[in-house]
């Protein structure tokens, strides 16, 4: 009898539904992630019904039995640990005298993966792939120019209104994440495409109207991040990058290495992205390097 034919009991059925409604109701989360909450939890409680054991009565023990017989990669394991302490973590409010199960279960270390970084040949031909004789083309250049001179997040690109800009100062003035904002340097490059832009194509594509977004689409509306990401694609098939080499955050990445690989401040880099905390950008030094030990294992006669 396979794992999902296995009933599961009553009680933990309105245990599980009961959870589902109350964090669905205080963190209004996606379909997609409540259905992976559940999905947990069902497993979890078919495990423990072939066991006579009941969600709320598992203890530490069976939590960790159940993750034992039920190997899966580090990345899943960590989410599945997460949902079952969510879960009793839940119970322990609503029940008073509840002992949580997952108080002493140790986390899982997840790997640390690398920011993806484009080398500067790469980069430089992804920003040469628009036809800058057309007007979109213009604009397209004009927004990878921007997103790789200041190393925005794809949000914040999208959403810079024409306000943001002071091209007399050659800044950016970006509202990040948690509403902090920031001041950018633009880079004379990325200036010039962007005016060129602004004089010639954006007109036209806010056919006389006063639209707040910096970048407009065809219908003189505000372009959206999946816009970018697919314009990006193409230009990267264009030039022959891979795809799984390539996102809308692979710009802002490689913008950070490089910094970092010309000899860049790591607090002054923070303060470019945005970060809250040094740590978050100290990954970076990690990618420069692991490129540094390729360029060494390529070129250096005993490598």
């Amino acid at each position: 009898m396979s794992e999902k034919t296995v009933s599961i009991a009553e009680a933990d059925q309105r245990s599980i539904a009961a959870f589902v409604e109350r964090v669905w109701s205080e963190d209004g989360l996606s379909d997609r992630t409540l259905e992976a909450y559940r999905r947990d939890l069902e497993g979890l409680a078919r495990w423990l019904g072939r066991q006579g054991v009941g969600l709320e009565s598992a203890g530490r023990e069976h939590l960790s039995a159940y993750h034992g017989a039920q190997p899966v990669a580090v990345r899943s394991l960590a989410r599945r640990q997460s949902t079952f302490r969510r879960y009793y973590g839940f119970l322990a409010r609503e029940k008073p005298g509840f002992e949580d199960p997952t108080l002493l279960i140790e986390r899982p270390k997840m790997p640390r993966s690398l920011p993806k970084a484009l080398a500067e040949r790469e980069i430089e031909g992804l920003l040469t792939a628009p036809d800058v004789e057309t007007p979109l083309g213009l604009r397209d250049r004009a927004m990878l120019e921007l997103m790789y001179a200041s190393g925005l997040r794809v949000s914040e690109l999208v959403e810079l209104p024409l306000s943001a800009l002071n091209p007399r100062q050659g800044v950016l003035r970006v509202t990040g994440k948690g509403g902090k904002d920031r001041l950018v340097p633009v880079g004379e490059l990325a200036l010039e495409r962007i005016q060129s832009y602004l004089a010639a194509v954006r007109p036209t594509l806010a056919r006389g109207r006063q639209p707040v977004a910096l970048f407009l689409t065809r219908r003189g509306e505000g372009m959206t991040r999946q816009m970018f990401w697919t314009l990006v694609k193409r230009y990267a098939q264009q030039v022959g990058i891979v795809a799984k080499r390539i996102s809308p955050h692979v710009l802002r990445h490689s913008f950070a290495t490089h910094l970092l690989n010309h000899g860049a401040d790591l607090r002054a880099l923070q303060m470019l992205l945005g970060h809250s905390a040094l740590s978050t950008t100290q990954i970076y030094t990690l990618v420069a390097k692991e490129g540094l030990k390729r360029l060494h294992a390529q070129h250096h006669p005993r490598g």
